[in-house]
């Protein structure tokens, strides 16, 4: 049981680090698209609030549409 317990932990300590390193690189992606004037940071932070306001279900109907 020890084991596993400590199998689980350095499964999450694995998953702590590999997210943290997806974060960043989602970070510098961002930031590279609003210096090449893809868009501002003000449109990046309407949009984020948009999505995160908006269902799940609203989320897949919009995707459906848009094909």
């Amino acid at each position: 049981m020890q084991l596993n317990m400590l199998d689980l932990v350095g499964q999450l300590a694995d998953m702590k680090e590999i997210d943290c390193k997806n974060t960043m690189a989602i970070a510098v992606l961002i930031e590279l698209l609003i210096d090449k004037g893809y868009f501002t940071r003000q449109e990046f932070t309407k949009k984020a609030s948009q999505l995160e306001n908006d269902t799940l279900a609203e989320i897949l109907l919009m995707r459906k549409l848009r094909r």
